[in-house]
């Protein structure tokens, strides 16, 4: 049993392929990240079956797959393959990461707790919200782009970069879905003025090995409770099917009870916990 290195995708998909075709739910954040990654890696059993991934796409912040407690705690005796400071962060599902923690016998502080969800039959809010779902267009960058710094920042973290890049990318590629509100106004003249109006929106991730994430899902505080996000996740949903994703996934944080609740009722279901964890100390 022992784990294997490359920084070749070609190699990492001919030596894992197998794992990764047959559990594309569990390795989607590998699958998202392969190509961009700059070390990849595979453990391998006796037998030769390759049973966990993990990718590595900023120094000393491995990403795991389905990798086993054992598989985990191997690699954590191997402290010099992630640079000079080792790991600073981790992230993969709950059991492995863990066990990966607790075997370097450094301190160590959990910083975000989430669940993964799997799509099983889409249940779509009923009544549905005011409004309608529409593509995002090139107009719709800078306001976009605003509220991925504002999601970024309810997740408790601060935007390290401009999200202007990603989300012009997803755009284009059609892959962002925005709920345009209908006017609520007195008069008829106010309401076309408001009509149309965005106030929520959504993204999913390019279809791999059948299976694509739905992310970015937000909508200003000021919009909130409405069931604009019901709306919007349904939406992005089918488009993400429509696309061809058998499979369609999403996160949430384990501590906003409204976003689990929500995509529970819109037939999400639970697949596996996951953890993020932060070295403090060597």
């Amino acid at each position: 049993m022992t784990w294997h290195f490359t920084e070749d995708p070609a190699a990492f998909r001919a030596a894992a392929g197998a794992l990764l075709s047959a559990e594309p739910a569990r390795n989607t954040g590998v699958l998202t990240l392969v190509d961009t990654a700059g070390r990849l890696g595979w453990w391998t059993e006796p037998d030769g079956r390759v049973t966990g991934v993990l990718v590595v796409t900023e120094p000393g912040k491995p990403v795991f797959g389905t990798v086993t407690p054992e598989a985990a705690r191997a690699l954590a005796s191997l402290p010099d393959l992630f640079g000079g400071e080792g790991v600073t962060a981790l992230r993969g599902e709950t059991a492995a990461v863990e066990a990966f923690a607790e075997a370097t016998g450094r301190p160590w502080t959990a910083t975000f707790r989430m669940r993964l969800f799997r799509l099983g039959t889409l249940t779509p809010p009923d009544p549905a919200p005011a409004g309608r779902a529409r593509l995002a267009t090139a107009a719709d960058v800078p306001l976009a782009a605003a509220w991925a710094r504002e999601f970024v920042r309810d997740l408790g973290e601060e935007p390290g970069e401009d999200c202007t890049g990603p989300v012009t990318k997803r755009i284009s590629d059609g892959r962002m879905l925005l709920w345009e509100a209908e006017a609520e106004a007195e008069t008829e003249t106010e309401a076309e003025e408001a009509d149309g109006r965005p106030v929520s929106m959504a993204c999913f991730s390019p279809v791999t090995e059948g299976q694509s994430r739905v992310h970015l899902v937000y909508t200003p505080p000021a919009a909130r409770g409405r069931g604009y996000a019901a709306g919007v996740t349904t939406a992005v949903t089918r488009a993400a099917r429509d696309a061809g994703a058998a499979q369609v996934l999403l996160f949430t944080d384990l501590a906003n009870p409204t976003s689990n609740a929500l995509y529970r009722r819109l037939g999400y279901r639970p697949v596996t916990d996951h953890l993020t964890v932060a070295f403090t100390g060597r």
